[in-house]
């Protein structure tokens, strides 16, 4: 018999995944599309009662985003201007009702090549925070999305939250997405920046990721590299520092379009920084 199960506190989450084999809701954003007109075939447990999941917390180190911050959350929450690739992002992804259902974690875990958070979360150097009825552990973001629609989560494992560390002070965050229109639509290619720079715009410090030319979202760090010391306005963007990715042909454009659009995205993104 098929079961459903919503704790009201963590470690019955917990103990309830050292149990049995279940499938997560949480905004469930992604779980009811993929559903509709069919039947539940699966274990649900529904984490949405766990309210200590749902918080933004500041500390010393950096900032811990719990498992069932919405992107409304983020959207509202004060977050310093490295944040702001990631806020943009937020508003862009699906309407109002979606923003105020979806989490930022359940975009990751549902890894798709176009989650929209995860190129920004690449440049803020996220890591992602696992925890079982027996341990917690940590991995880097980079190490947690292995593929398409593929995490290195454990079937006995939840997604607690995601850590960011402390930018530096004068980080600033830009995001940029490309779709058949501005909002509503899944993206054609994404780049998210996280830069430093000093009084005369050049670069001390640059992150920056490039979505849905992947199966995973990918850092640029050849052309991070390349890029200290030169002021903004005079980065050039050459094939060699796009040559990991991997774009396909699908509904939505061709793998050749996406080559050719993405020095231009990379540049307003990087460009963004100082010219929003």
């Amino acid at each position: 018999m098929l079961q459903y199960f919503r704790p009201d506190n963590l470690e019955a989450a917990l103990l309830a995944l050292s149990e049995t084999d279940w499938t997560l809701l949480a905004g469930g954003t992604d779980f009811y599309p993929a559903r509709v007109g069919k039947p539940i075939t699966e274990n649900v447990l529904d984490l949405t009662a766990l309210e200590e999941l749902r918080s933004i917390r500041k500390s010393e180190e950096g900032y811990t985003i719990g498992a069932l911050t919405s992107w409304t959350d983020i959207i509202a929450a004060e977050l310093p201007p490295a944040f702001a690739g990631l806020k943009k992002a937020a508003k862009t992804i699906g309407g109002i009702q979606t923003q105020n259902a979806g989490t930022l974690c359940g975009n990751i875990c549902n890894a798709s090549p176009a989650a929209d958070a995860v190129p920004n979360l690449l440049a803020l150097e996220a890591t992602v925070q696992l925890k079982s009825s027996l341990a917690t552990r940590s991995l880097s973001l980079e190490k947690f999305i292995l593929g398409n629609r593929k995490t290195a989560r454990k079937a006995d494992e939840l997604v607690s939250g995601i850590f960011i560390p402390r930018p530096g002070e004068n980080a600033v965050g830009n995001f940029e997405k490309l779709g058949t229109r501005s909002y509503l639509v899944i993206s054609i290619v994404m780049v998210g920046v996280v830069a430093e720079l000093n009084v005369r715009d050049e670069i001390l410090q640059l992150k920056v990721a490039v979505g849905a030319c992947s199966p995973v979202a990918q850092r640029l760090k050849l052309l991070e590299e390349e890029c200290k010391g030169q002021k903004i306005n005079d980065i050039e963007i050459q094939s060699r520092h796009l040559e990991q990715l991997e774009p396909i042909d699908d509904v939505r454009a061709s793998a050749a379009y996406r080559i050719s659009v993405i020095p231009e995205l990379l540049g307003r993104a990087i460009k963004g920084i100082i010219q929003p």
